[in-house]
């Protein structure tokens, strides 16, 4: 019995993919809009994904307990 499925943290890993996913794109539209060089696209993905990473480790995962 000890190959329990747990369909609710399989369930919430897609939620973080879908934030990662939003603010990676976010990102790179936010480089493309500062119009400053192509190599702010990418730093804009970056610092999106970044962002995304401390929202989901502060904001989601705190929520979980409620």
């Amino acid at each position: 019995m000890s190959h329990h499925h747990h369909p609710h943290k399989k369930e919430k890993e897609n939620y973080y993919n879908v934030y990662y996913l939003a603010a990676f794109v976010v990102g790179i539209f936010v480089g493309a809009i500062i119009n400053r060089g192509l190599i702010y696209i990418p730093i804009g993905g970056v610092l999106g994904l970044l962002t995304a990473a401390l929202f989901i480790k502060t904001l989601v995962k705190g929520r979980e307990n409620v």
